[in-house]
């Protein structure tokens, strides 16, 4: 919608706008005309027109503001740009037509532009998706503040252990599932609050081995010593301070002034003298780089304002990503040709393990979306690699006559959910379709079908039963994969 509002705000009010040029009624076919058709357009020297004028360059300043607005109904923008398109609205609609229908259109496709910016701006800002964002970053501000900042504002010690960032993790997790639909302004959104969380889990991360760390140096081994442990404090109060600003829990503090702090305590240490003494060199060193960490999580006032940044279709790993998956989706369909072919000569498995060498190799910049980008797609190599393996399994089997029937009826499952696996890898539906019901009910009955054979004992059948079943909770996993339509 966005892109369609700016494209169509230069060409807003029509054939006025085209240069102004008057219609020649010299010729007798104009002047056959109705007398309404025979009405010349207005040009710009008209006062309706050039009212609307001005409304349209108003609504061009704005229509890029609206449509990447990421913040909510509550925002201090968001009360400014509607008040401003509210105000524009009443201009449009006092404009004077003076009963002409050309004035009429101008004005009427004025206001139609100005009430679209409106509609999108609030859809947006009360999005289910974007309520979601924010439930999401207001339980992992809790967490932190309960955690962390409050009981250091307090003189305690705060209490940084796996289970916080464990926690985190899965808040960051949640985040990355949630559906944007190609919104800009959602994908800004999830953006901004991913990059924070994921910098909050990043010094939380870094902190949590310190605090099994020797104390510092006694001050008795060199005077520069006492000086560096004082900056260490300053360190620790920063450290503070900077995961109340990444999660919105600081109202006095600015991303710029506690980067001023940081970069002075720099400039502290590298102004010490430390005699060639290798321990305090080393100590000093393990300080400065702490800084550094926290340095670098400290730009992220700006973060978000550049679209490469969270419209991922742009960053060049996921570029990566999808040109595996491309290659993937035309070695999934060979097999699965070939397949029903009955031929089993295209097994193209060391080109998949490439592929997935690809993958291993392709830079998140501990990005979560990214990740779980490239996790569906390793899921996606791995799916054909496995229906393979189970192809190929299943041809050369032969069976003994001493084997185990508990063993024969795992195997008889096997094939059934060979067959549904290449059903399930050709599929390329939605969770409302037909097919997809009952492709999941078949799955679900091999799974039953697997849980009522009986082992009696037999070892090597209660780890072929064992392996059955998590092989068809992974078709499962991946025809649910398939369609819950996630997007980065």
């Amino acid at each position: 919608m966005c892109a369609n509002v700016l494209g169509v705000l230069k060409s807003l009010f029509g054939k006025p706008f085209d240069g102004g040029k008057r219609m020649d009624h010299g010729g007798p076919q104009d002047q056959q005309q109705h007398p309404m058709e025979q009405q010349q357009p207005y040009h710009m020297q008209h006062p309706a027109m050039m009212r609307l004028y001005e409304v349209q360059k108003e609504v061009a300043t704005l229509g890029p503001q609206v449509c990447t607005f990421s913040g909510l109904q509550n925002d201090r923008d968001y009360k400014r740009m509607e008040r401003e398109l509210t105000q524009l609205l009443l201009q449009v609609d006092q404009v004077d037509t003076e009963g002409k229908l050309e004035l009429q259109g101008a004005r009427k496709r004025a206001a139609q532009e100005v009430e679209g910016l409106l509609r999108y701006l609030e859809e947006n800002a009360s999005h289910p998706s974007r309520l979601a964002i924010e439930e999401l970053s207001n339980a992992a501000r809790q967490l932190v503040d309960e955690r962390v900042v409050a009981p250091q504002r307090a003189g305690a010690v705060a209490e940084i252990n796996d289970e916080l960032v464990d926690a985190l993790q899965e808040l960051i997790l949640r985040l990355t599932q949630i559906k944007t639909e190609g919104r800009v302004p959602l994908r800004k959104a999830r953006y901004r609050a991913l990059t924070r969380l994921c910098a909050v889990q990043e010094v939380l991360e870094g902190r949590t081995p310190q605090q099994t760390l020797s104390l510092p140096l006694s001050g008795d081994t060199h005077e520069a010593v006492n000086r560096i442990n004082q900056v260490m404090v300053k360190v620790s109060m920063a450290r503070s301070q900077l995961l109340a600003l990444l999660m919105g829990l600081s109202g006095r503090d600015s991303c710029a002034h506690l980067s001023r702090i940081l970069t002075e305590l720099q400039v502290e240490l590298d102004a010490l003298d430390v005699s060639g003494n290798a321990a305090i060199r080393n100590y000093r060193k393990q300080v400065v780089e702490e800084i550094n960490g926290l340095l670098k999580h400290l730009d992220l006032e700006g973060e978000g304002d550049d679209t490469r940044r969270y419209d991922l279709a742009q960053n060049n790993s996921i570029r990566e990503i999808e040109a595996v998956r491309a290659h993937v989706s035309h070695l999934r369909e060979g097999v699965l040709r070939h397949c029903v072919m009955g031929d089993l000569s295209f097994r193209p498995k060391a080109e998949l393990q490439s592929l997935l060498t690809h993958l291993d190799q392709v830079d998140t910049a501990k990005n979560p979306c990214i990740r779980e980008a490239r996790r569906r797609a390793v899921v996606e190599v791995q799916a054909v690699i496995t229906f393979l393996d189970l192809r190929e399994a299943l041809v050369c089997r032969q069976p003994g006559p001493d084997e185990h029937p508990s063993h024969r009826a795992v195997w008889m499952v096997l094939g059934s959910l060979s067959d549904l696996q290449a059903q399930v890898l050709g599929f390329d539906g939605k969770r409302v379709d037909k097919s997809y019901m009952i492709l999941e009910e078949l799955l679900t009955k091999q799974l039953l079908a697997l849980d009522a054979v009986d082992p009696q004992g037999d070892e090597s059948t209660k780890m072929a039963r064992k392996q059955a079943v998590k092989f068809a909770q992974n078709i499962l996993n991946y025809l649910d994969m398939k369609t819950d339509e996630w997007e980065y």
